[in-house]
């Protein structure tokens, strides 16, 4: 075999090989992107608790801020709430809680209660996510995942609007604008606010 041939086929098999990974990356891609469809859709299909239900009641340590006392949502009945789901790897998590703090005192004031539950599996990162971006509102912790499971969350970050009767307004799953989060919030202020 001459030089030349040898050239060649060890081009034809480089191409070969390009084609082989290029391929392999593309179904990788189309795979994760075929499975953030589905879990999104499912996650809509299989949702536990849905706009109309009542919510349902919970008690969770709250960590992270200055208070250091347990919440029940119950306690929170005749004020709106928003019921917030996250964690500090959840890049639109991270991206919604500057707005969150920033609505936090003018909707507090008219009734409207922010509380932020927490999945991480350990209290550590959340403290110093609070500090960084000095939240001020509820952190509440879901150590054993059991508000999590109550409520059916699949997709982070998952929003619930609750009115004053502890009805669920509004679910919205992904992350939302200062825009978007003043419309729901305006939504579950106190009738007589």
């Amino acid at each position: 075999m001459s030089k030349i041939e040898q050239a060649k086929q060890n081009k034809q098999a480089k191409k070969r090989n390009r084609f082989i990974f290029r391929t392999s990356i593309l179904v990788v891609l189309f795979g994760a992107l075929l499975f953030a469809v589905v879990s999104n859709l499912t996650a809509e299909e299989d949702a536990v608790v849905e706009v109309g239900d009542q919510a349902p009641d919970f008690q969770l340590e709250q960590i992270a801020t200055d208070e250091s006392s347990a919440i029940q949502l119950s306690d929170l009945r005749g004020q709106g709430v928003m019921l917030n789901f996250w964690g500090t790897w959840c890049e639109p998590c991270e991206k919604e809680m500057p707005y969150m703090e920033q609505l936090y005192p003018e909707y507090k004031e008219k009734g409207v209660e922010i509380l932020s539950v927490n999945l991480d599996t350990t209290k550590l990162p959340v403290e110093n996510f609070v500090d960084h971006y000095n939240l001020t509102f509820p952190i509440l912790y879901d150590e054993h995942t059991e508000v999590l499971d109550t409520y059916g969350i699949k997709p982070i970050p998952t929003t619930y609007f609750i009115d004053e009767n502890g009805i669920v307004v509004e679910r919205v799953l992904g992350g939302l604008t200062v825009e978007k989060l003043r419309g729901y919030l305006d939504q579950i202020v106190p009738e007589g606010s």
